[in-house]
């Protein structure tokens, strides 16, 4: 009897393992490179909740689209912008209706030297410093927002000889990291912790000096089958998912 009632309870639970392998998925997702720690975080706690895993990859925005139009497998993109997810819906490869918001990037001026960086950004007026970093801004938005900065300080044109380009955002905090630019523009989230700048010293740009960034998220054709693709974007838009999202900074659209 005993011997009967282990069979049917291992039966029972390969049973239901069985029907949750069957009922996870992977999602392929490209993931702007600011948003790369609080989506790391984020595709965590959206296995826990649903089973499903998300694979990310993460890079400049500019660089997804190109990607994407080419073909390329991501089933779900996060970008840093609206423009990408906008192109890529225009050319007929999203899922009506499914691009969003997900969060509102805030720009920082930032340096590993404590107290070097004052808190109204007056150290790019004196131009003590030989390299200043930021992100392409043919690539990425983040970029383009530095150099809204800089136009409405009336300081690109000055300090334009001193600019070290990173390919994204993770490559512009790199050079800034290992001292190959004093400092230089990058997300808030990556030099946040608990709410603060804990690491150097640095800016965070009142949000009138540059375009606002409206990070983009949408469902791609390749994903219309996934259901895990499906139920990311809904997890995007979830009470725990907005919660780390403000935890690293950003703030969520109206």
């Amino acid at each position: 009897m005993q011997t009967s009632r282990i069979s049917r309870l291992a039966i029972t639970l390969a049973l239901l393992l069985f029907g949750q392998a069957s009922w996870s998925a992977t999602v392929l997702v490209a993931v702007a490179a600011n948003f790369s720690k609080p989506m790391t975080e984020i595709a965590g706690e959206f296995e826990k909740a649903t089973g499903h895993s998300a694979k990310l990859s993460f890079g400049s925005s500019g660089k997804f689209v190109s990607q994407l139009k080419s073909g390329g497998p991501f089933e779900v993109f996060l970008s840093a912008d609206e423009k990408g997810p906008e192109k890529l819906e225009q050319a007929g490869l999203t899922v009506p209706t499914t691009r969003f918001v997900y969060a509102l990037g805030k720009l920082v001026l930032w340096s590993t030297r404590i107290g070097y960086v004052d808190d109204q950004g007056k150290i790019l007026e004196t131009g003590n410093f030989k390299h200043l970093a930021l992100a392409n801004p043919k690539l990425a938005p983040y970029g383009i927002a530095a150099v809204d900065v800089l136009k409405k300080m009336k300081l690109f044109e000055k300090l334009q000889p001193l600019f070290v380009q990173g390919e994204n955002i993770a490559q512009t905090y790199h050079f800034i990291s290992t001292a190959n630019a004093e400092l230089g523009f990058v997300a808030l989230s990556q030099v946040i912790e608990k709410g603060k700048i804990t690491n150097g010293s640095g800016w965070i740009i009142p949000d009138n000096l540059y375009t606002p960034i409206r990070q983009t998220a949408v469902l791609m054709k390749k994903g219309a089958k996934n259901l895990g693709a499906a139920a990311l974007i809904d997890y995007l838009k979830s009470k725990p998912a907005l919660a780390i999202i403000k935890t690293y900074g950003y703030d969520l659209a109206k």
